[in-house]
Formats: C-alpha cells, structure tokens, sequence
C-alpha cells in the first residue's frame, strides 16, 4: 500500500476526521448550543413569570425567620420534611423555605414563598439545585442537559461536549494547513471564510464549554472526579460531624449537585424553628455577609448545621460554617479564598458556563456565543452541501481508515495511544469513535473490493 507525503496524509486524516464529527456529533452540538442559549437567556423572564412568588414587600420590618418557617409549615400541612431555608436578606426578596417531597425528582424541593415582613405566603413551586431554578428554567436546563430523556438523553450532551473541543482544534490546524494564499470571492470560499472566522472567534469558549460540560457527564465526569481527588483538586466541604476525628467529607459534584444527596439524609430529630434565628446570627456574626444564604438544618443525630452562602456571581462568595446546635459554635469553616486554584477555576468555569458569574455581561456573551455557534454549524453543513459529490459512491479514499493507512507507520502508532487513550477518559468519545472506525472499516472494505473487482480499461 503506498502512502503520501507527511503533510498530504495529516491534511486527509484532520479533513476526515473534522467531516466526520460534523456530520454525526454536529447536531447534538447544535442541540445543546441552542438550548444553552435558551437558558442564560431566560433568568429575567423567570423574574417575571413568577414575580409574585419572588418579590416581597419592600418596606417594613422582618419578621422573625422562625416565624416565616412556621407559616411555610402550615402551608404544606406540616407532612413533609424541612431540607433547607434561603432567607429574604436584600429588600423586596422572599423567605424559601424549601421541604423534601418523593413525589419529586432528584435534586428538587418543594419551596413555599414566604413574605418576611407580612408572613404572607407568595408561591408554592419545586425548585432545583444549588442555583434553585423554577419549573420554566428548569424544564429548560433538562432539555440542555437530556433532551428530556433522563439519563440516556444525558449522552447526547456528552457527546457533545467530548467532540467539541476536538473538531475546535481540528478545524483549526486544518485551516491553517489549507487557507489559500489569495483572497477568493464565491460561493463556497466565502462560505467557508464565514465558518473558519467563526471558529477562531469562538475558539476559547469551546474550549471552556468543553470542560465544563464534562463535569456534569455521566461517563466522563466520573474520570474527571478522579483526577480532581488525585490531584487534591476537590471543593473544600465543611465538617458536619461533631466528632472532631472524623475527617471531612469531599464532594466532588459540591459546585452543582449539592441537593443531590437530600433524599438519601437520615432523619434529624425533631427541630425546633426558633433555632434558624439563632443559626443565622452566629453565621453573620462568623463573617458570612453574603445576600444569599442557605440553612440547612442537621442531617442526622451527632450531625451540625450549616449555613452556605450562595451567591455565585463576581466576587464570589460560597464560603460555609457548620454549626453545633447546643452552643452555637462554629466547628468548622470553608472560605473560598483557600480554595485549591482548580476548585476555584472549577467554581468559576461552572458559573460562567451557566450565566451567571458576570451577571447581565455574562448572559449576554453566552447568548452571542451560542447563536454564532449555532451558524458556524449551519454554515458547516452548507459547505458539506455545496461540495458533495454529484452522485453518490463508495470512494475509499474518502474514509478514515484509508486516511489513516497513509501515515506512516509512527504516526499511526501515536495516533491510535492518543485515541485509545481519550476513549478511556472520555468513554462516550471512544465509543462512538469505535463505531465510527467499525462502520467505516466495513465501506472501505466493500469499495476496496470494488475497485478491485472493477476491470481495467
């Protein structure tokens, strides 16, 4: 079999490559693109839709929180079990008090809306997560992240994110292997100058998008997880357990699923709301001045509070103090200034990637970074169409694997560790490269065969 020159063959191999990924990966990027967009587009139309459960009096004096607890209790009827209290701190803002239900999915709480001034209670909603979205955004973020499939449809935005990054940097060094040394205006060129603009402006947050949509995958976030606990990367977690010689507790999902493990919390003897006020002083008198703040009661006998801050925009304050409830001691304390630098990369990479680290700034980059990802794809599939062949046949010289037989023989040693290695971190990369290069295989097989078998004239 004869190969090419070096170059010729890297240039058929990245083209291959870069054609095969936009073919078959490119909707589910556009997918989540799209979707994605819808989500750090939606926070002021949620502020709107549920004004009335979100907006309190502006004015007056607060009631007592064990007040405001008690109220919200009376509401559900006094059947389900206290998870977590989300004060209203800033004016205008409602007291969350959020219950346990089983009718609901993982990571969700029923949330009572509770006036603090008039203890009048403003909205009954389910809310998810750390970030505590409402039904529309949330219906939003599970068509992001699983098409609303639970957790199969989890794997096309894994896909999406393990690709991303690879067809980013192919295209790239395919450009710049290809650009043509003089500027040439038709159809297809311009087509094609629109598309590789396009990449290198969006280069970076691919790149970003990338890594922090790993996080959140099935398959590959667990390798990822792993790699964190290796390195000592993980999110500081406060110490619930008084004992002092049992160790602290690292989460590895803390910076996004902290409501993950509520459902699976043993029961908590019997609370008694008054202590939320004294809760919430010993935490402002420990430094947590944060206008969000979550409470959550003891999980369990032998068991502390805590009180986290939750506001996730710049600067960033998510320090935390586990409380002991007899004394009101702090026993112990994570500040977000001692963070590792990859936990608070993490923590930044998260929030961006969801909107809100830089607020109305950050929105609006994501939303012109999703639509002109969504064009450069579209643009992409119009390059695909204008120069698809006139009929269709099987060519194996237009296969990945032949691409591939014309390296030489070191390069397709390094080529095929490199695979085989990404497949073991990123699972659902290997897999579907497998399948790929199996399909593959079978049509360069039978064009082989066919050109063989074809007789010379």
């Amino acid at each position: 079999m004869t190969t090419c020159t070096s170059r010729a063959a890297w240039l058929n191999l990245l083209r291959r490559l870069h054609f095969y990924i936009g073919l078959f990966i490119g909707p589910f990027i556009f997918v989540a693109a799209l979707t994605g967009t819808l989500y750090v587009a939606s926070p002021q139309l949620e502020s709107w839709l549920y004004q009335d459960a979100l907006r309190g009096t502006l004015s007056g004096e607060k009631q007592p929180l064990s007040a405001q607890i008690t109220v919200a209790t009376e509401a559900i009827q006094g059947n389900l079990r206290l998870h977590a209290v989300r004060p209203g701190i800033l004016a205008g803002d409602t007291t969350r008090v959020m219950f346990i239900d089983p009718s609901l999915g993982e990571s969700e709480t029923r949330a009572i809306f509770v006036d603090p001034v008039t203890l009048r209670v403003k909205g009954d909603l389910p809310v998810y997560g750390t970030s505590g979205i409402l039904p529309l955004r949330q219906w939003i973020d599970y068509a992001h992240r699983s098409l609303l499939l639970g957790s199969v449809g989890r794997l096309y935005s894994e896909l999406a994110a393990s690709w991303m990054w690879v067809a980013a940097l192919g295209g790239i060094a395919l450009w710049s292997m290809t650009r043509p040394r003089r500027r040439i205006n038709n159809k297809m060129q311009n087509s094609r100058r629109l598309h590789v603009s396009l990449g290198w402006a969006l280069l970076v947050g691919m790149l970003i998008f990338s890594a922090t949509g790993l996080t959140w995958s099935q398959w590959a976030g667990g390798n990822v997880d792993k790699m964190r606990a290796a390195f000592g990367w993980l999110t500081p977690q406060v110490n619930t357990q008084l004992q002092s010689a049992v160790p602290a507790v690292h989460d590895p999902h803390a910076e996004h699923h902290m409501g993950s493990r509520m459902m699976g919390e043993a029961a908590a003897s019997p609370l008694r709301v008054e202590e939320f006020d004294k809760v919430l002083l010993a935490a402002r008198a420990a430094g947590l001045d944060a206008g969000k703040l979550e409470i959550r009661p003891p999980s369990g006998s032998g068991r502390a509070w805590t009180v986290n801050e939750i506001d996730r925009s710049w600067p960033t304050q998510v320090d935390a103090v586990a409380i002991e409830g007899s004394t009101m001691r702090i026993v112990d304390r994570t500040h977000f200034s001692d963070f590792p630098l990859m936990a608070k990369l993490t923590r930044w990479g998260v929030d961006f990637h969801m909107g809100i680290l830089f607020g109305l700034v950050n929105q609006l980059l994501l939303i012109a970074f999703g639509t002109a990802l969504c064009v450069m794809i579209v643009v992409g599939y119009r390059l695909w169409w204008i120069r698809r062949p006139a009929r269709a046949a099987l060519n194996p010289a237009n296969m990945l694997i032949q691409a591939w037989f014309g390296l030489a023989w070191p390069a397709r040693l390094l080529t095929a560790v490199i695979a085989l290695l990404l497949g073991v971190a990123l699972p659902l990369m290997g897999g579907s490269l497998a399948l790929c290069l199996a399909v593959d295989y079978l049509r360069w097989r039978a064009a082989t065969a066919m050109l063989e078998a074809k007789p010379v004239e």
